[in-house]
């Protein structure tokens, strides 16, 4: 019996690290990479995955504020074989929900402070909702580059995603069970559709930490 010809692989990286540094378990054959420049918005990331994925029909894995783009660019037009969302980044369909709500109006309140240029107080407040653990101004120097980077890396809420924007999509939602605002975006998904499976942290693509270097603008790799 002839086989038809799996579908084209995309893999979408977070916020932290970019390109096959982002899916270390994924052999750099089984598909596409993206490795977004620093400083893209979700629109120009969502608009670059359109016009290079235009004449497939892949089948797309987005990690965190990675599925913000890859259901951006699905919205827009792009037709895909399925998405793999791992801890989606989908806070626009979950709001209104409390835990979605505190967490974003932290966020807000950090990145006032970062706009007045108090890079410590955004830092005082990112830090322990992000990676737990208040901060200690002993730890301020290895972490203060990792606090520009969050500062201003791109929030993934405010970008018209909806969830009918994956009506009729096939979608696998994967998470880890520890976040509660994961768990809240994942059962909207599977209000639509969605299937979801709940995976040991250990299993999942690896996070950031306060002191990972943030992504370099000429590499891969977390460093």
């Amino acid at each position: 019996m002839h086989r038809a010809p799996l579908p084209h692989r995309v893999f979408l990286h977070g916020a932290g690290r970019r390109g096959t540094a982002a899916w270390p378990s994924q052999a750099s054959e089984s598909g596409t990479f993206l490795s977004f420049p620093p400083g893209s918005s979700v629109e120009a990331q969502a608009g670059a995955l359109v016009a290079g994925e235009r004449d497939r029909t892949p089948l797309l894995f987005a990690h965190s504020i990675g599925a913000v783009a890859a259901v951006r660019a699905v919205a827009d037009g792009l037709r895909v074989s399925g998405l793999v969302l791992v801890e989606p980044a989908l806070y626009d369909i979950a709001r209104g929900d409390a835990p979605i709500e505190r967490h974003i109006a932290v966020v807000t309140e950090a990145r006032a402070r970062a706009a007045e240029d108090d890079l410590y107080g955004f830092w005082a407040l990112f830090r322990p909702l992000m990676f737990g653990g208040p901060l200690d101004r002993a730890s301020w120097p290895d972490e203060r580059a990792v606090a520009e980077h969050w500062a201003t890396a791109n929030l993934p809420w405010g970008h018209g995603i909806r969830e009918h924007s994956l009506a009729g999509v096939p979608a696998l939602v994967v998470t880890g069970g520890w976040n509660e605002e994961y768990e809240l975006i994942a059962r909207r998904l599977v209000d639509v559709g969605a299937e979801q499976i709940v995976l040991s942290v250990s299993l999942t693509v690896p996070r950031t930490t306060p002191t990972s270097p943030p992504p370099s603008p000429h590499s891969n790799s977390p460093s």
